[in-house]
C-alpha cells in the first residue's frame, strides 16, 4: 500500500496545529484561574538565555569529547562485564543529550547554523564512541555476548515510547531552570551511549545482527528525542509551527518508518514471552521429569511454525535421560499444537559434607 505524501503533509500539519492551539488554550486557562497562586507560576527561561545555553551544549568542545570518551570506555567495559551499575554510571556522564536537544530547538526556531553545529557535534561524537568501543572490544577479545548487550539489539515500540518521554523531559528541563537536576535522570532513561557501544562491539565481533539492532535503537532514541523535544519547545512558544513544520514532518516520517520494525519486534517479543510462560507452567506442573528439578532458565525462539526451546536445569548426574526429554517434547507438541525442538542443558549438582570431628 503506497502513501501519498503530498496529501498526508497538510493533514498531519493541520492536526498538529490544532493540538498546539488547544494546549496553549489549556495553559492560558490554568494561568487565568490560578487566583492567589498566580505568583507560583514558573515562567519559561528567556529566549536569549535558552539560546545561549543550547549553543554551549552543542559546541564540539574538548570537555564534550573528553566526557564522551570516558562514558564510552565505562559503557563498553560495563557491557562486556554485564554490569548494569557500571552502564548507568556511563549514562550519567554522557553529554550527548546536549547537541540532540540543540537540534530539536534549532528545528523549531529555524536556526540552520545551530542545526549544522549540533549535527556536526553529534556525528563526530557518535563516530568517536563507536571507534572507542570497537577498540576496547578488540583489545579485550571477549566474544561472549552478555545479557546487557543482548538487551539492546532487539528494540521495540516500548523503547520508542521511553525515548519520546525522555526527549520531552529533557527539553522541559532546559526550559525551566529550577528542574535542571532532572537531566541526569533523562540521560539514564534514554541511554544514548550504550547502544553506540554495542554497535562498536558488534563491529568488533563481526555480528550484523548486533550492529543492526543497536543502530535501530540509537536511531529510535535520536528521532524520538528531536520530535518530542521540538513539541515541548513549541508548547513553550519558542519558535513557531510554521518554521518547524518541515523538520517535524521529516521526524514523523522517520518515526513512521521506524515504527514498522519496532512494532514487529514488539509482537515477536510478546509471542515469545507468552509461549515461554506457557511452556514453563506445563513442564513445571504437568511433567514428572521437571516437577522436582531446579529450572534455571527457559528460552524460546520461534522460527516459523517451529519452536526452539532451551531449558537449563540444575540436577544430579544421570537424573534426566534422553528418553525423558523426548517424552517431554512430545507432550509440549501435543499441548501447543506446534513442532518443538527441545534442548535440555543439565548442570550437574554435587553435594559434599564435612562433618565435625
Amino acid at each position: 500500500m503506497s502513501i501519498n505524501l503530498r496529501r498526508l503533509k497538510p493533514m498531519w500539519f493541520s492536526f498538529l496545529k490544532k493540538t498546539v492551539v488547544q494546549l496553549k488554550k489549556i495553559s492560558d486557562l490554568w494561568n487565568s484561574e490560578s487566583g492567589d497562586w498566580h505568583w507560583l507560576v514558573e515562567k519559561p527561561r528567556p529566549l536569549a538565555s535558552l539560546n545561549r545555553d543550547l549553543w554551549k551544549a552543542s559546541v564540539p568542545a574538548f570537555s564534550f569529547y573528553f566526557l564522551l570518551a570516558l562514558s564510552s570506555i565505562i559503557s563498553t567495559l560495563g557491557l562486556l562485564a554485564g554490569s548494569a551499575a557500571t552502564i548507568i554510571g556511563a549514562m550519567i556522564i554522557a553529554p550527548l543529550m546536549g547537541p540532540i536537544i540543540g537540534m530539536a530547538y534549532a528545528m523549531v526556531v529555524a536556526n540552520r547554523r545551530l542545526l549544522r553545529r549540533s549535527s556536526l557535534t553529534l556525528f563526530t561524537g557518535v563516530v568517536m564512541t563507536v571507534i572507542v568501543s570497537m577498540a576496547i572490544a578488540n583489545t579485550i577479545g571477549l566474544r561472549t555476548l552478555s545479557e546487557e548487550i543482548l538487551a539492546r539489539v532487539n528494540p521495540t515500540l516500548i523503547d520508542l515510547g521511553v525515548a519520546m518521554c525522555a526527549g520531552a523531559a529533557g527539553a522541559f528541563a532546559k526550559c525551566r531552570r529550577s528542574i535542571g537536576d532532572a537531566l541526569p535522570g533523562v540521560a539514564i532513561a534514554v541511554a544514548l551511549v550504550p547502544p553506540l557501544s554495542v554497535i562498536g562491539i558488534g563491529l568488533s565481533i563481526g555480528s550484523k545482527s548486533v550492529t543492526g539492532g543497536a543502530s535501530l535503537l540509537f536511531l529510535t532514541n535520536l528521532i524520538s528525542i528531536i520530535f518530542s523535544g521540538g513539541l515541548v519547545f513549541l508548547f513553550h512558544r519558542y519558535g513557531s509551527l510554521e518554521r518547524a513544520k518541515k523538520g517535524l514532518f521529516v521526524s514523523v516520517i522517520g518515526l513512521t518508518l521506524l515504527g514498522l520494525p519496532l512494532g514487529f519486534s514488539l509482537k515477536t517479543l510478546l509471542i515469545k514471552e507468552n509461549v515461554r510462560r506457557s511452556i514453563s507452567v506445563l513442564i513445571r506442573r504437568q511433567t514428572l521429569t521437571f516437577s522436582d528439578k531446579d529450572i534455571r532458565t527457559i528460552q524460546v525462539v520461534p522460527q516459523g511454525d517451529e519452536l526452539f526451546v532451551e531449558v537449563e536445569v540444575a540436577a544430579a548426574f544421570n537424573s534426566i535421560s534422553e528418553r525423558q526429554v523426548s517424552l517431554v517434547r512430545d507432550f509440549l507438541e501435543d499441548e501447543l499444537e506446534r513442532p518443538v525442538n527441545l534442548q535440555v542443558k543439565v548442570i550437574p549438582v554435587n553435594y559434599f559434607e564435612a562433618p565435625a570431628d
